[in-house]
């Protein structure tokens, strides 16, 4: 038997299915097993990011809605739903920022890292991979670093392309160009480490967003996948993360 740690979001939709579990014994996180997790991909996001030293899988129950990263609720017994699941492990970025201050910061993003402006101005960045420069000057709304995983959100939005998540790659996506207008960013290597500068900090205030969690007035930005860290998610057979990438590839609107 499967020892359970239930989490719920604070909405109508996760209530409910509170009180539904309730007839299964909820461990501590540390002596479960299983983390279930009921809410939507944003707060599914902060659970990993705040669990994840604890190496356990998680499986999502969908209460938003999109739910890209989670699970349709279902009535069955959750011991026959947890054993048809199939695991996918995510590799976070890690993410050192340095603001205008000199203050630094160390985070993790399971989707997306994003860089944008603050004010009305365009953002002027310099765009490195490695030792090699990629863009000397992307002036524009910013720009993005994606995982695989967060291939469909913003990035999708951002007309980047669609990564499987075995790719082993990156994303680098512009934010609405100016200038290079035509370049449409850069699939890379998820070995490579991306640095992002702001060319002109306190004209042109930049700030960045690591999933749900924002920086602002920055001076540089470290991007890289981190490899030590494997974040086990759930999914059941009709809710394959592979299935959901290819209804993303096939929609219109």
């Amino acid at each position: 038997m499967n020892k359970y740690h239930f989490i719920f979001d604070k909405t109508k939709r996760s209530q409910k299915l509170k009180k539904f579990f309730k007839k299964y014994k909820n461990f501590s996180p540390k002596k479960c097993n299983i983390i279930i997790v009921a809410g939507g991909d944003g707060f599914m996001l902060r659970v990993l990011k705040k669990y994840y030293k604890l190496k356990k899988p998680f499986y999502g129950i969908n209460c938003g809605t999109i739910g890209f990263l989670m699970n349709k609720f279902n009535r069955s017994n959750l011991e026959k739903i947890i054993k048809k699941t199939k695991m996918f492990s995510i590799n976070p970025l890690e993410i050192n920022i340095i603001n205008s201050n000199g203050k630094k910061f160390r985070t993790l993003a399971v989707n997306e890292s994003s860089l944008l402006r603050q004010s009305r101005q365009t953002a002027i960045l310099n765009l490195r991979i490695n030792n090699t420069e990629l863009i000397k000057k992307l002036i524009g709304d910013g720009a993005l670093v994606s995982t695989p995983a967060g291939s469909t959100a913003y990035n999708l939005s951002v007309h980047g392309p669609i990564i499987t998540l075995n790719s082993k790659k990156l994303l680098v996506t512009p934010i609405s160009p100016f200038r290079p207008r035509r370049w449409k960013g850069k699939v890379i290597s998820d070995s490579s480490k991306i640095i992002i500068k702001n060319l002109d900090p306190s004209k042109r205030p930049v700030s960045a967003v690591a999933d749900n969690y924002e920086i602002r007035n920055i001076k540089n930005i470290k991007i890289k996948s981190n490899k030590k860290i494997h974040l086990k998610v759930l999914f059941s057979r009709n809710e394959s993360l592979i299935k959901k990438i290819k209804f993303e590839q096939k929609r219109i609107n």
